[in-house]
């Protein structure tokens, strides 16, 4: 059927799904296959002698459609086919759950307002083929489908009805006129099983609660009777331990007298051997006195022979003495001294201004940054002129040679009259006074070479004034290494500036005209964006092709090697990322501090507040990532590779605050590794990366993934030897070290946030970057075995914030741990452990550290623990 329209000519079409008619334009026309031209596989059907009003605009049609639109529109009705006509007409009963629909249409409730369809005037009920109201009552008619015209009547029947088969005396089965009683007779009944259902409920809950009153009395009687018993057996327990008390003061008492009379006769017996010591002592010394005056004389003879061969000595070899070397040094410090250049007092005073225009310009507001700048450039041209002066007087300087030659004066010095302080202060006058006592001293040394006759008194005059000698001397190679040191000194500081200038010159040359711009990191940022578009892109045709009817394995290899080249060009982009932003960060901290605010764009102040480790460029998306469900328990973690390391990614949920909380504590963790990273082993697990996702609220860390690595795994896989464990230990004290000093409380040292590497290498891992060290502490994986690891000040005052030595006391009994395993008491660090007691045997040093430990006060630190010599003894 179609009819046109001022638009297009419009169709009438029949679906064949469930007989839905639609009009639609010519375009939108198909010609459908010949197995699918078939007639609708649905039917229509209509309420059998059931009639509209024709007066439809009437409140009384209104309020019987509603009635029956709110019956049946948009609800589940269910048929019961009752019988078949012979003019094919089907009768049927509808069903909207338990309502019958034509008893609710043809038999309306009488009250009013529900909208009864016939008492409202909406329909007649009028029998087909006739123009007049059925004499029959409502009730008597039932509700049937639609007939084809031209169908007969009941016989008997003046009306044109169509023909059962086969005919029922009345339109309403057996069933359903019985269905009304029925359902009167369950609802009194209904009535009266609710009524005997409440009372025997309230039975039931006066019993209930008669027999919850009887349990708990019985339950405080027994609560009572297991108090009394315990009292009981508390003062049996005391009984008996006083009595024990009472043993044991008597035996030491006994024993206490016992070595009261022992150290008696000791005592008796000392004096009796101080009397005979001092007889012999009186007798020793009338020899000692006898013998005395010999000895003197034989020892100033056997001196007098050895001035005679000191003095043969001297005149077969004439040489240099210490005193010579020492005069010699004097004139090369005091003759050959380098001089501060004269450019270098104004070179250090255009330093000083052009510091301070730095830091003015680090504290600036944005509208001053122009009129700074322009000052610091200022300054900046004189600090050119000062330091090309300042290199053109230093290349005139023999200052390296002049380094060597005090160094090697240093040395000589050094090694004669061995190491000088400093500090001690000889006075201006030390270099006269030595050359005076030299004079002297050359004048003495003569008058003892003149004659054998005079030597042995000469030999005593120099004798009596070696200690002023000796001290003029000393002060004479003090001063003189004040001298060199001083002008040591004074030459590294002038070649330190001249390499720090000579760089200086060279960063200026490069940026006299110009200012650094970040175009490059943007360059870099801009193919990322790119690089991430295709990325995108190739997954979703890797999809395709996954979900496609006939899978291409060629295909989707092919889109795999696609997705992992541009993944890897990603991360290489990342990485270039990284530098430029490493580039940038040393020009604002250093010459360009007006960078940061001149390109806010380039976010330059995060990367360098968070030490590098915020990658704003890094999305969960561009992971081909494996989820780590087995250690995924607390947060999401998942392993994947980045730049050729095998990573996880710890996922953590944040909102706008949290965030900030998170970005500030990683940055902290992650410094004080970076501070340590020149020692080989700094005991604190990396930090990669860190970034926020952009689809989900999640701020993800990235560390490094090691197999099995946690001390938890270690031990449940091998258990470390007693060597191993104390290497691995020691690295963990490094670690706690190294946080403390920054001020740093971890409070999750438990067994899965210990690694270990290579059975030989401890470090201690990061913590969730959402909780406070409160919530840290008194987390439920603080504990491993039967130990807990939680600090017992924080045990007993609950919400009191870990500190350090919270730390050491997990770390000792992680320690404990290591070493009995199988141990299943309970620590009590309130007195010294009693290890033997438990049936742990441990080592003396490694008890007597544990000792120190696992105590309520006191407790070592960690520099202590490590310089504890069960450490020391195994390096």
């Amino acid at each position: 059927m179609t009819f046109r329209s001022p638009s297009c000519v419009q169709f009438h079409v029949s679906y064949i799904d469930y007989g839905n008619t639609e009009f639609v334009c010519r375009s939108a026309l198909v010609e459908l296959p010949e197995d699918l031209q078939a007639p609708c596989l649905a039917k229509k059907y209509k309420f059998w002698g059931f009639h509209v009003s024709s007066d439809q605009d009437s409140a009384h049609f209104q309020q019987g459609k509603a009635f029956l639109q709110n019956l049946i529109y948009g609800k589940k009705v269910r048929i019961q086919k009752k019988s078949v006509c012979f003019d094919g007409t089907i009768l049927v009963q509808a069903f909207q759950g338990n309502l019958d629909i034509g008893e609710e249409v043809l038999n309306p409730p009488d009250v009013l307002f529900l909208c009864p369809v016939l008492k409202m005037k909406f329909a007649k009920f009028t029998l087909p083929g006739s123009n007049r109201e059925s004499p029959l009552p409502v009730a008597s008619a039932g509700v049937g489908l639609g007939w084809p015209p031209g169908g007969r009547g009941h016989p008997g029947s003046t009306v044109c009805m169509p023909r059962l088969r086969p005919a029922f005396p009345d339109q309403r089965p057996l069933s359903m006129k019985e269905k009304s009683k029925a359902t009167a007779q369950h609802a009194a009944n209904l009535v009266k099983k609710k009524k005997e259902d409440r009372e025997m409920v309230e039975d039931n809950q006066r019993l209930t609660a008669e027999r919850d009153a009887q349990q708990q009395n019985n339950q405080r009687r027994e609560d009572q009777l297991r108090d009394s018993l315990s009292e009981l057996q508390k003062l049996k327990e005391e009984t008996a331990n006083y009595a024990k008390e009472a043993e044991r003061w008597k035996t030491e008492r006994n024993t206490l007298q016992n070595q009261s009379e022992q150290l008696e006769k000791h005592l008796q017996d000392a004096k009796q051997e101080v009397q005979a010591i001092r007889g012999e002592l009186k007798k020793k010394e009338k020899q000692v006195d006898k013998l005395l005056d010999s000895v003197v004389a034989e020892q100033f003879c056997r001196l007098a022979e050895r001035v005679y061969s000191l003095r043969g000595l001297r005149e077969r070899n004439p040489g240099n003495t210490d005193s010579d070397s020492l005069t010699e040094s004097i004139n090369v410090v005091i003759n050959n001294s380098i001089s501060a250049p004269v450019a270098m007092e104004k070179l250090e005073s255009a330093w000083r201004d052009y510091s301070l225009a730095q830091e003015k310009l680090k504290a600036c507001q944005r509208e001053q940054l122009g009129d700074l700048i322009d000052k610091r450039n200022k300054v900046r041209g004189v600090l050119a002129a000062a330091v090309e002066s300042f290199l053109q007087e230093a290349k005139c300087l023999k200052v390296r040679q002049r380094m060597d030659k005090l160094e090697e004066v240093s040395s000589s010095l050094t090694a004669v009259f061995g190491p000088v302080s400093m500090e001690e202060d000889v006075g201006e006058q030390a270099f006269e006074q030595y050359y005076q006592w030299r004079t002297q001293r050359s004048r003495l040394t003569g008058s003892v070479r003149d004659g054998t006759d005079k030597a042995l008194k000469a030999l005593c005059t120099w004798s009596e004034n070696v200690g002023k000698e000796q001290n003029h001397e000393t002060n004479a190679f003090h001063k003189v290494m004040q001298h060199i040191q001083s002008e040591q000194c004074l030459l590294s500081d002038i070649m330190e500036k001249d390499l720090l200038n000579t760089k200086f010159k060279g960063e200026m040359l490069q940026w006299l005209n110009a200012s650094p711009t970040p175009d490059s990191l943007f360059s870099v940022k801009k193919r990322i964006r790119s690089l991430r578009s295709q990325l995108r892109w190739r997954q979703v045709e890797e999809a395709s092709l996954e979900e496609a009817e006939d899978i291409d394995l060629t295909e989707i290899l092919k889109k795999k090697e696609e997705i992992a080249e541009t993944r890897n060009t990603i991360f290489q982009e990342i990485s270039q990322e990284r530098k430029e932003y490493m580039k940038l960060s040393a020009l604002a901290e250093g010459r360009f501090p007006e960078l940061h605010q001149l390109s806010p764009e380039a976010d330059i102040h995060s990367y360098m507040s968070s030490g590098g480790l915020v990658f704003r460029s890094l999305d969960r998306d561009m992971f081909d990532a494996e989820p780590m469900r087995e250690l995924s328990g607390r947060r999401p973690l998942v392993c994947t590779e980045f730049q050729g390391q095998r990573v996880i990614l710890k996922g953590y949920t944040v909102n706008e605050e949290a965030e900030a909380r998170v970005l500030e504590r990683t940055t902290q963790f992650h410094r004080t590794r970076t501070q340590r990273e020149s020692q080989p082993d700094s005991g604190i697990l990396p930090l990669l990366a860190l970034f926020f996702g952009k689809s989900d609220p999640l701020a993800y860390v990235m560390v490094p993934y090691f197999p099995n690595g946690s001390l938890w795994a270690v031990q449940a896989a091998k258990p470390l030897t007693a060597t191993e464990s104390v290497k691995v230990m020691r690295g963990v004290a490094r670690g706690l070290q190294a946080l403390h000093a920054a001020g740093i409380t971890h409070a999750s040292l438990n067994p899965n946030n210990v690694f270990v590497l290579h059975r030989h290498q401890g470090m201690v891992g990061d913590y969730d970057f959402t909780k406070t060290p409160v919530q840290r502490a008194m987390d439920s994986g603080m504990v491993t075995g039967s130990i807990s690891l939680v600090a017992p000040e924080l045990r007993q005052a609950q919400g009191t914030p870990p500190t350090p030595a919270c730390d050491l006391y997990s770390y000792g009994c992680l320690l404990f741990w290591l070493h009995a395993q199988g141990f299943n008491g309970d620590l009590d660090s309130g007195r010294r452990l009693a290890l033997d007691i438990s049936g742990v045997k441990l080592e003396a040093k490694l008890q007597a550290l544990l000792s120190k430990l696992l105590v309520c006060v006191g407790r070592l630190t960690a520099a202590e623990t490590l310089a504890d010599d069960y450490f020391l003894s195994d390096q």
